[in-house]
Formats: C-alpha cells, sequence, structure tokens
C-alpha cells in the first residue's frame, strides 16, 4: 500500500506543478505586438512582444498583457525634480493579484544595465515600491503593504486607482499617493529621482490607462 501511495504522489505532483506553470504562464493576446506612435515597451525577461497590446481608446489608453512590461516616451526623459500621475482602471479581475502602475529614475531601459523604481498597487488592496538593478531588485516598501486608499475591484472586478509620485513639491523627499492620500514618503536623496518616467504593470493584467502626464 505504501508502495502505491508513493507512486500516486509522483504521478500527481509533476502534473501539480504542470498546472501551476500554466496559470502564471503570460496570456496570448491577440493583435499585440504594435504601439501608438513615441511609445516604447519593454517586456521583462523573455516576454514577447506579440503579446502586448497597447491602443489609444479614448479618453486614454488600453494596454492588455501577457508579460510584464514598462511602457515610457522619449519626452518624460529628464531632470529632477518632476510629478508624475496616472489613473489606471483595471477592467477585469486577474487569476492572480498583478500590480500595476508607475515608475521613475529610469536609466539604460534599451539594456541588460536597466534601472529605475516602481510604485504598484495591485487588487488586493496592497502597494508595492521597489528598485530595480539590471536582473536585482531591492525592496523599498518592505514588501507589498496594505492600505485604505488602494480600492479594490468591485462585484464586476474593476477597481480605479489614481496614482502620483511627486518630488516636486519638495525636491528634498519623494511622496507616493494613491487616490490623493500620501502612502509613502522616502528620502529624495537616496531615490536617484531623475531620468526616464513611465508605466509599469506585471503579467497578464488588463487595464485602462487615463491622464498620464510629467511635469518637470
Amino acid at each position: 500500500m505504501r508502495v502505491t501511495l508513493c507512486l500516486l504522489a509522483a504521478l500527481v505532483a509533476p502534473l501539480s506543478a504542470q498546472q501551476g506553470d500554466k496559470e502564471h504562464a503570460d496570456h496570448a493576446v491577440t493583435q499585440g505586438g504594435s504601439f501608438p506612435a513615441g511609445w516604447t515597451v519593454r517586456p521583462d525577461g523573455k516576454g514577447e512582444m506579440k503579446n502586448v497590446k497597447l491602443v489609444t481608446m479614448e479618453p486614454g489608453m488600453h494596454l492588455t498583457l501577457g508579460p510584464a512590461v514598462i511602457l515610457y516616451r522619449a519626452d518624460t526623459r529628464g531632470t529632477e525634480p518632476f510629478h508624475t500621475l496616472a489613473t489606471f482602471t483595471q477592467t477585469r479581475k486577474s487569476e492572480h493579484a498583478e500590480g500595476y502602475g508607475l515608475f521613475f529614475g529610469g536609466r539604460a531601459l534599451e539594456g541588460s544595465d536597466q534601472k529605475y523604481t516602481y510604485f504598484l498597487v495591485r487588487q488586493d488592496g496592497s502597494y508595492l515600491i521597489k528598485r530595480r538593478d539590471g536582473e536585482k531588485t531591492s525592496e523599498i516598501s518592505k514588501g507589498w503593504v496594505k492600505h485604505p486608499a488602494v480600492k479594490e475591484p468591485d462585484a464586476k472586478g474593476v477597481a480605479t486607482n489614481l496614482l502620483e509620485i511627486d518630488n516636486k513639491r519638495d525636491p528634498s523627499k519623494v511622496t507616493f499617493m494613491v487616490n490623493g492620500q500620501s502612502v509613502h514618503t522616502a528620502d529624495g536623496k537616496t531615490m536617484d529621482p531623475g531620468g526616464s518616467v513611465g508605466i509599469r504593470a506585471n503579467h497578464n493584467v488588463d487595464l485602462h490607462i487615463q491622464g498620464f502626464d510629467v511635469h518637470r
């Protein structure tokens, strides 16, 4: 009996792992791979551009993923201080809690030495702030942090959140805001606020993005 149970466990474990991998895999996206003029899209890792769809859809843009990505425009490159903002509407609840939001301090974004700091929210009502340096990341917010300012999806799976990162009103600090409320403040000297500003979204999310702008 023990031998039979062991054999069953050995068969079930790989099957469960395969199912888990399939659930977390990047979704295929139809009619992806072409983007509005002026936008640069970079998928994470081996993510495929054909599974990224960014289209102008007034008011704003609509993003459907596939792989996790960063998106930015050439005219958002510059020097500190800055204030950036965008309103994100998650149009359907995702299978797993995946983050979306803004990034700043982007440097060398086309190569393996890419650097940027990102500020995300997700459907469980939490936010995250991390720094990316090449293939490494370091936490600023000490993981995902629950906060009442972050709106969770309604019964239809829809959630709208206004995100802001401000270094302009007080260049000595960087303030991270959700729906008008400050959720985190960091020392401006440690945050490297100069560089590109843009949008960061994790895999398999479906988002409508309005009012993305950068004020310097």
